[in-house]
């Protein structure tokens, strides 16, 4: 995707002499120089092999890191694809749109779309080595789509963090005898409190579980705000969990890839053995079984519905985790000859088997609740947070030993978003230093002051009406602007051969757009206009910076749009008149 296909034309090789060293009895050190032209471009590459331990560019910068092992690299890469979503979203989406049935799409739209994205955000910074920003050298115009998806993970920082803090609380609650969400006897519980085997009457929505009631009047205290204009002070316990969390955070990712790459070898391992102890324990339980062949019941019908191919489009989008720039990051660190190509089949298969496994453990419990209380199974099934932190604890508080198997369940969910998070961190850490070279030297300050600034924002959701600022987030910060900014890079990328399939799932998004809403409560409109400008704030990178670009270069308008669609390695060439892109010889090749 990065370089032409056209035959080379020239090809060279040059050894540069042996330079002395101190060590005489040490390696010599070698550099290999290849130059190879196609299609007017040059490319080369540097091999260095010395003695010292501290390797420089010949400009005396210091060489950029590397992963540790290439496994850290994977183990990273799939730690931060495979979160939360996989686990909530993904098997309802299967469950409600055809059963196996969406799975044709989903394969459809993962083999046109997800791994072609997945694959060129890998080769873009691998082949740059430089963050979300720094990558568009290849093309300087298109430079503010790396800060609109620097921006979105930085916003989706802001809540994400306090999912993990719910679990973390939720952790910390599991170690005691009889869990919290078990009766209705509490002092956070309402008149409106009835175990599943009471609400069945007419009257059910009036009802809530104490599952349910622990988590929106135990942990999030909702009861005491009466919407988004009125939060609240933060609760300490939340924000004593997300101040660990922040911890945690920080001590994984401030020395660089030399840190995060051995924290990921627990996080990134640990959910599959969470998920497979899970599934032997879920598939023994009365009801498991009718729970699975409504995940996996087929119903072609279910194709026809325009909707369905939607939900499967944007799912593999936000499911492979493009367009947040972390893949960008990550693949930076690479090695220059590093098999990207390979990494992304691996890695972006991987993930979406591991959304396909998933389904198993959550229906299977779902099955077993359907068939405890006696209701349907739509009744019991839902995604989002409410499934992992009403439906799945209330099926665990069922099971004997329920404190283990809870202690358990939410060691898996912190694992899964803790590389999640740390992904997202990465990519404005990365993509902002890489921008502003003097903060390399200052990279753990940096860090601190990323994180630091996250933890403020995010007080905002461990208020009272803190759910009502983390709806608002969730519903803007990543929504339309994450499929954007796919479709800009794409642009940025292939020029006018963009893939229908992003184009179709921007339209589509913009089109079927709907206000946020937190059950019955319906935000007001200055908070909707909040979102639209947190969307746009992002979004916003991309014509600010062409234009900001195009203003400050120098010559005439012709010259500064060839200098702003010239890679900055060819700018010698535009000094001299030969600007490949306004030639029919190149968009022939293109």
């Amino acid at each position: 995707m990065l370089t032409e296909t056209a035959p080379v034309v020239l090809m060279s090789s040059v050894v540069a002499p042996e330079k002395p060293t101190s060590n005489t009895m040490g390696p010599k050190e070698v550099e290999l120089i290849l130059v190879k032209e196609q299609n007017g471009v040059q490319f080369t590459s540097t091999t260095l092999v010395a003695p010292a331990p501290t390797q420089t560019h010949p400009s005396g910068e210091e060489e950029r890191e590397t992963w540790g092992k290439k496994i850290d690299f994977l183990l990273s890469v799939i730690g931060f694809a495979v979160d939360l979503a996989n686990v909530w979203r993904f098997p309802y989406l299967c469950y409600k749109n055809g059963g196996g049935a969406f799975l044709v799409p989903y394969l459809f739209f993962m083999v046109i779309a997800g791994m072609p994205l997945f694959y060129m955000e890998l080769a873009l910074g691998q082949y740059n080595r430089e963050g979300a920003a720094g990558v568009w050298k290849i093309c300087p115009i298109f430079k503010g789509v790396g800060f609109t998806v620097i921006l979105i993970s930085l916003y989706v920082g802001f809540y994400y963090n306090v999912i993990i803090s719910w679990a973390l609380f939720y952790l910390f609650s599991s170690f005691t005898s009889e869990l919290p969400w078990v009766h209705c006897n509490n002092t956070w519980n309402s008149p409106n409190c009835s175990d599943w085997a009471d609400n069945s009457s007419v009257g059910d929505i009036y009802k809530a579980t104490p599952a349910q009631e622990y988590f929106e009047r135990g942990v999030l205290h909702i009861q005491d705000s009466n919407g988004i204009d009125d939060l609240g002070r933060p609760r300490w316990q939340l924000t004593s969990c997300l101040g660990v969390v922040i911890v945690l955070l920080y001590f994984s990712l401030w020395k660089g890839v030399k840190t995060s790459g051995k924290v990921v070898w627990i996080t990134a391992t640990m959910p599959y053995v969470v998920l497979t102890v899970l599934l032997l324990r879920g598939v023994t339980l009365p009801g498991a079984i009718d729970g699975i062949k409504a995940y996996l019941s087929v119903d072609f019908l279910r194709l026809c519905d325009a909707k369905v191919w939607i939900e499967a489009a944007t799912q593999i989008c936000f499911s492979l985790g493009v367009g947040f720039g972390v893949l960008i990051a990550f693949s930076s660190y690479n090695k220059f000859s590093n098999n990207c190509y390979r990494d992304a089949i691996i890695t972006s298969s991987i993930n979406s088997l591991t959304s396909f496994f998933s389904g198993f453990v959550v229906f299977s419990f779902l099955g077993y609740m359907s068939h405890k209380h006696n209701v349907a199974l739509d009744k019991v099934a839902r995604d989002g947070a409410g499934l992992v932190f009403v439906i799945y604890p209330e099926a665990i508080a069922t099971l004997p030993g329920s404190s283990v198997w809870a202690v358990i369940f939410f060691i898996m969910l912190l694992t899964l978003g803790i590389d999640s998070a740390m992904g997202g961190m990465e990519s404005v850490i990365t993509g902002l230093i890489d921008e502003f070279k003097f903060l390399h030297k200052h990279r753990e300050l940096f860090t601190l002051f990323i994180v630091v600034s996250t933890f403020l924002i995010s007080l905002f959701c461990v208020t009272n009406g803190g759910m009502y600022v983390f709806t608002l987030l969730d519903h803007f910060a990543a929504g339309t602007s994450i499929l954007f900014g796919v479709l800009i890079e794409a642009i940025g990328i292939a020029w006018c051969v963009v893939s229908q399939c992003n184009r179709f799932m921007v339209c589509v998004s913009f089109a079927t757009f709907n206000p946020p809403n937190y059950g019955s409560y319906t935000f007001p409109p200055w908070a909707n206009m909040v979102g639209w400008c947190l969307a746009m704030s992002s979004m916003a990178m991309v014509p600010l910076y062409a234009i900001y670009k195009l203003c400050t270069l120098p010559g005439k308008f012709c010259d500064r749009l060839a200098y702003a669609i010239t890679p900055e390695t060819e700018h010698h060439l535009v000094d001299n008149g030969e600007v490949r892109q306004y030639t029919l010889h190149h968009w022939m090749v293109v």
